[in-house]
């Protein structure tokens, strides 16, 4: 069974670099929910042999990690020598807030980013091997994605993060659905789980797809 806390607050900026870089860009990521919120925000650029995730297949575990208990370094060590810089924007990026990073690649290149939304069991955002501009800019709206690494029974016990502070990562289950698939939002499930702990309904935490814009420009 995996472990992992939700970094949240204390992750520090982190950085690799695995090629020569001439290409320097300007992310801006932007929560545009009503409800719910961004853990650190990965933000990374590679060649075309990496993909966050595929349509229908099953979830790595790198992002079983992410979108379960929110942290990035499990998905950036799977991508391997495809990486050329890899950044996590500290801190949660809540509903209308932006980040913004500066980011190296090499020419031709492509952008990912990811991160979880909490609170929620296995719900992240991302944008996957996207192409980087070669001049200008671009900007994307971003929808957010089931894991299907966890049910979604939206009970606090199995929701990491401050609202619940619940469980993070956890151990393979029957009733998890087992691919990525675009996520449906929160529904109305009763207050309380059997066990007693709570249960978010979607009055608060629901949403529509898309969840986020991204734009990117090119600075140099």
């Amino acid at each position: 069974m995996f472990k992992r806390p939700l970094i949240a607050l204390g992750l520090a900026l982190a950085s690799t670099a695995a090629a020569a870089q001439d290409a320097q860009y300007f992310v801006s990521i932007t929560n545009i929910t009503p409800g719910q919120t961004f853990t650190p925000q990965l933000v990374m650029t590679h060649d075309t042999s990496f993909q966050v995730f595929r349509y229908g297949k099953p979830a790595s575990e790198g992002l079983e990690i992410l979108a379960e208990g929110g942290d990035t370094s499990a998905l950036v060590d799977e991508a391997g020598d495809s990486v050329w810089e890899a950044v996590t924007i500290d801190g949660l990026l809540g509903p209308g807030e932006t980040a913004t990073t500066m980011i190296s690649a090499e020419e031709g290149g492509f952008l990912s980013v990811a991160a979880m939304l909490i609170p929620t069991n296995d719900t992240f955002v991302a944008l996957s091997r996207t192409r980087l501009p070669r001049a200008g800019g671009w900007s994307r709206l971003l929808r957010a994605y089931d894991s299907g690494t966890e049910a979604n029974d939206q009970d606090c016990a199995n929701i990491p993060g401050p609202r619940c502070g619940g469980e993070g990562v956890s151990a393979p289950a029957d009733d998890d659905e087992g691919f990525v698939y675009i996520g449906n939002g929160f529904h109305d499930l009763g207050e309380m789980s059997d066990s007693g702990s709570e249960v978010l309904g979607p009055h608060t935490y629901d949403w529509r797809n898309p969840v986020a814009r991204v734009v990117v420009r090119r600075v140099n």
